[in-house]
């Protein structure tokens, strides 16, 4: 079954240290579309969307991050699906 969740990395250190490309990177090897993008006060947000178990290693692999990081905090919420999606991309900040 299919889900998409939203996430939200709280920091310690998630900016700087190519935690967007690790994201994308787990996303693309899991089969996983969706977004993330860096937001102000050392933040990650984004939303991931695929098979259950896609995305509960995904969000495990975000929550752990890449080499050199350090997240504090993980939160997620349910969202709903989004039709057509075909890439996990990495967006520009707001």
């Amino acid at each position: 079954m299919a889900k998409r969740v939203y996430f939200l990395v709280h920091g310690g250190v998630v900016q700087g240290v190519f935690f967007r490309k690790f994201t994308r990177a787990k996303a693309v090897e899991l089969g996983i579309t969706g977004w993330c993008r860096n937001i102000p006060n050392e933040k990650v947000e984004g939303e991931a969307q695929g098979k259950d178990q896609a995305i509960k290693k995904f969000l495990k692999a975000v929550d752990d991050g890449p080499k050199h990081a350090h997240v504090v905090k993980l939160d997620k919420e349910d969202r709903d699906l989004v039709e057509d999606e075909t890439d996990f991309e990495i967006r520009r900040h707001h």
